[in-house]
């Protein structure tokens, strides 16, 4: 069962806020949290780009967090945190140290510079104002697709974007995922339509296509951005933020951003590799406890896994493609109502 947005903002506890620049080509997400949260994350690919994920760790002092930030821009991008703290500081958030408030925002960026946008921005990247402008648009509705930190993204062979999804588990948990697809392979079979994560789609969220009736060897065939005769191999990212409304601890966070990487398995075709910066972040809004602590929290576990693998369908199903020559088509523009 989903919930009623089909989206991360189905937990209760979070929004979720955009903001782009078309001209750049990219942008930012941010997750703001209603009050401090407990929180973890887990980094599994070969080249991240990240801000604050030691504090995250279970046997660090902080015990909860304000925000997390989904941004373009590669390392650059990861100023856009400065900005959603002056946003938070100014709204009275933070970790109080005397009369002294400290926002704690830790972010992961993926890389989006070679997307034919102007990257040419002077002294000081744009992603700071970005951050500051995402972190005051925060609600429960937001944009897919080619929005906020997916603006920019791209997959191998179509555009890449920002994807959402949400479960209820049977004991009465929400589970949401929130993820920017900037992956260094594909989210589709072969050539297409159908999605690694059809066996997991609920009603026609990316499209109803469900999985082929036989997965051949051809369509098995390994592709990635760069590979031989393509030039660069440019880092690849697919990062995201898992949430759930149940009680958890930190170290349960952990445990669960670990377990959420099922999610990239079985969304795309490959994940994890050498210049992927494959990262997740969890978040426990803490509103509904554990009845059973093993059984509700294995199932959290494995829901997250499968709604991650929605949400990466969803982004790359919902984007739109780039106006720039040479830009990679959209999923819609090749297999959509108006491809026909």
């Amino acid at each position: 069962m989903i919930g009623p947005r089909n989206l991360i903002t189905d937990v209760a506890g979070l929004r979720i806020g955009n903001a782009s620049d078309p001209d750049l080509a990219s942008g930012v997400t941010v997750a703001v949290f209603d009050q401090a949260t407990v929180a973890s994350c887990s980094v599994h690919g070969g080249g991240p780009a990240t801000r604050e994920t030691d504090l995250l760790d279970p046997d660090k002092a902080v015990a909860g967090i304000d925000a997390i930030v989904l941004s373009g821009g590669s390392a650059f991008g990861l100023d856009a945190a400065g900005g959603v703290q002056a946003y938070l500081r100014e709204h009275g958030r933070g970790f109080a140290i005397g009369n002294v408030r400290v926002p704690l925002v830790p972010q992961a960026a993926v890389f989006d510079l070679l997307n034919g946008g102007d990257k040419a921005w002077g002294t000081h990247s744009p992603y700071r104002d970005l951050g500051y402008a995402a972190a005051a648009a925060a609600g429960l509705e937001f944009s897919l697709g080619t929005a906020g930190g997916g603006y920019g993204a791209t997959t191998v062979d179509l555009k890449g974007g920002l994807g959402s999804a949400s479960a209820v588990t049977a004991s009465g948990h929400t589970v949401g995922a929130l993820v920017i697809v900037n992956a260094l392979a594909s989210v589709v079979i072969g050539d297409g339509p159908h999605f690694w994560a059809g066996a997991f789609e609920e009603g026609d969220e990316f499209g109803g296509f469900g999985l082929p009736a036989r997965v051949t060897p051809e369509m098995r065939r390994l592709d990635w951005k760069g590979r031989a005769g393509r030039g660069v191999l440019p880092p690849s990212t697919t990062i995201a933020l898992v949430a759930t409304d149940a009680a958890l601890t930190k170290a349960q966070c952990k445990r669960l951003a670990v377990a959420a990487h099922d999610g990239h398995a079985k969304g795309l075709r490959f994940a994890h590799a050498l210049y992927d910066g494959d990262t997740i972040f969890t978040a426990a809004m803490g509103h509904k406890p554990l009845e059973d602590e093993a059984a509700d929290f294995i199932e959290i576990t494995a829901l997250a896994g499968d709604c991650l693998a929605r949400a990466i369908a969803r982004g790359v199903y919902e984007a739109t493609p780039l106006p720039f020559d040479g830009a990679l088509s959209a999923w819609r523009d090749r297999f959509g109502p108006s491809a026909a």
